[in-house]
């Protein structure tokens, strides 16, 4: 199978995805109020939603391998692993606000981002309507409009960027930031790194930073922000977790350097 096809599989079980996402939280508000935590409606969601979509590729891709949020890894014989984030955004999913997403890719190689190579994403927002698309040499799409990153404007990068949940890491994080502003126009913080990449890959950011994202978190919207010309990095850093930055190329190779400390 070629890219565009996984491509177009990756959008379908995507989309399907999505949609029980979406319909599992307006079911479990109600649900909440009167048999259980929202939190346990959350958790459950996380692990039907990411059921579908190994049922599917297990029905359509039985050879190909695994690597999922909730259930792990599971190796395959064919090269290419799917790596599935069944809801990039929860918090915001629990307190519903609509900045979440199911994030599909597929990529060719060992299950590990240093190693593996792109092959197709997609990025289903279902409360935004929107579900973005990429395939390896296809370009990223949106409604069938070829997307482009942009590559910043006189008046400062727009950046998105994340914190993780260990408070012990927010120091570094803010730092991190303040090293940053410099550049930018301003700051956005939406909660869901698969749809800060989506936006990227849009022209919708100029460009994104985040340490501490799981191999699930940015797989596809790499894939997204490549296939749309930009540049996406994942660095190491002394002392501190990965972080990965993105962006059109100009604004990438400023964030990186900052990132890393060269200016």
């Amino acid at each position: 199978m070629n890219p565009a096809d996984l491509g177009e599989l990756a959008a379908d079980i995507a989309r399907e995805a999505g949609e029980l996402a979406q319909r599992r939280r307006t079911e479990g508000v109600s649900l909440a109020a009167t048999k259980s935590t929202l939190a346990d409606i959350v958790t459950e969601a996380d692990r039907e939603v990411e059921r579908l979509i190994r049922e599917r590729l297990q029905t359509e891709r039985p050879d190909d391998g695994f690597l999922g949020e909730e259930t792990g890894a599971q190796h395959g014989t064919s090269g290419l692993t799917w790596v599935v984030d069944p809801i990039d955004g929860t918090v915001n999913y629990a307190y519903g606000i609509g900045a979440y997403a199911v994030s599909v890719a597929v990529v060719e190689g060992e299950p590990d981002p240093e190693q593996w190579h792109g092959v197709a994403g997609a990025v289903s927002a279902p409360v935004l309507g929107e579900l973005f698309t990429a395939a390896r040499g296809e370009g990223a799409w949106l409604d069938g409009i070829r997307l482009t990153v942009s590559d910043g404007n006189p008046a400062g990068a727009l950046l998105a960027t994340g914190f993780g949940y260990d408070p012990t890491t927010h120091d570094g994080d803010l730092a991190m930031v303040r090293r940053i502003m410099p550049i930018a126009r301003d700051l956005r913080r939406m909660g869901s790194a698969a749809i800060d990449l989506s936006y990227v890959a849009a022209g919708r950011l100029d460009g994104f930073f985040e340490r501490g994202l799981k191999p699930w978190d940015f797989a596809a919207g790499a894939i997204l922000v490549q296939e749309a010309g930009g540049a996406v990095s994942r660095l190491e850093i002394e002392n501190a977790r990965p972080m990965v930055v993105a962006g059109g190329p100009a604004v990438h190779d400023r964030l990186r350097a900052l990132v890393e400390g060269q200016v």
